[in-house]
């Protein structure tokens, strides 16, 4: 099982919190990326962005200097957006580390997919990003296939926990021998669940935390029959569906074996 989640596009360096423990599965084509975007001007990058000047300097620097093998941070602390404060990777136990670092993958535009525990520096490139490299006239078709064959190496079920932008560089080549389970994090409006970007990043953080804690899907790998696997795997279910976090509660009326829908209150 893995879980996928979109990266943050404010980023920090924290070496001295906890070591990394690899380099990027992908670090040649981040490195390929990275002399794309030095060639760029303050202008071009603002513009690539779509951010103030304040934030295309910052990154204008960044990449001018950027080094991928020094001053390397684990991803999941480098990232500081919402869904990764609601997360508090900080605070995690060993065990729940050693689960994120197993199931938990960060999809990015800049480094395709991470470990938490892989080493990056800051950066700034969303997927959606409007960059042609080479032949490639966009960052969906430089990666390809690439992010997903990587993701699916031996694995049966994906959790969705990314935004659109990120989930379409795995749903584009699904296989029906691959369980892809979307969560709905909104509210019920007029019979209607709408979702709030800000608080659907917070429950997707505090979803990772709360699977962490309870270890889930942790054990199927190592289960010797059938039977005993879907008990397993029910036994799971039942979990997730008992997140009550941030006033979020199962929908059942609304979810299928493929979509669990939380709704707030």
């Amino acid at each position: 099982m893995k879980i996928i989640i979109s990266p943050a596009k404010k980023m920090n360096v924290v070496p001295d919190i906890l070591s990394y423990k690899d380099l990027p599965v992908f670090i040649n084509q981040a490195d390929r990326l990275k002399e794309e975007l030095q060639m760029y001007s303050l202008l071009e990058l603002q513009k690539l962005f779509a951010c103030n000047e304040k934030i295309a300097s910052l990154n204008y620097e960044r990449y001018r200097t950027m080094n991928l093998y020094e001053m390397l941070s684990p991803a999941i602390l480098s990232y500081e957006g919402i869904q990764y404060q609601y997360m508090a990777p900080v605070v995690f136990t060993n065990s729940e580390l050693e689960y994120v670092q197993k199931h938990l993958r960060i999809l990015s535009g800049f480094y395709g997919v991470l470990k938490p525990m892989d080493g990056v520096v800051p950066y700034r490139l969303e997927m959606q990003a409007k960059l042609r490299i080479g032949e490639y006239k966009n960052l969906y078709e430089y990666w390809g296939r690439m992010i997903y064959e990587e993701l699916i190496e031996g694995e049966n079920l994906i959790i969705n926990l990314a935004s659109k932008e990120y989930s379409k560089v795995i749903e584009s080549y699904l296989t029906p021998n691959i369980m892809f389970i979307n969560f709905v994090f909104g509210k019920l409006v007029n019979g209607k669940v709408k979702v709030s970007g800000t608080y659907a990043k917070m429950a997707r953080g505090e979803m990772v935390r709360f699977m962490a804690e309870n270890q889930i899907f942790d054990l199927q790998e190592g289960l010797d029959n059938e039977e005993k696997h879907r008990e397993y795997v029910s036994h799971c279910y039942h979990i997730l569906q008992s997140f009550d976090r941030l006033g979020y509660s199962f929908e059942e009326s609304l979810s299928s074996k493929t979509q669990l829908v939380f709704v707030q209150q």
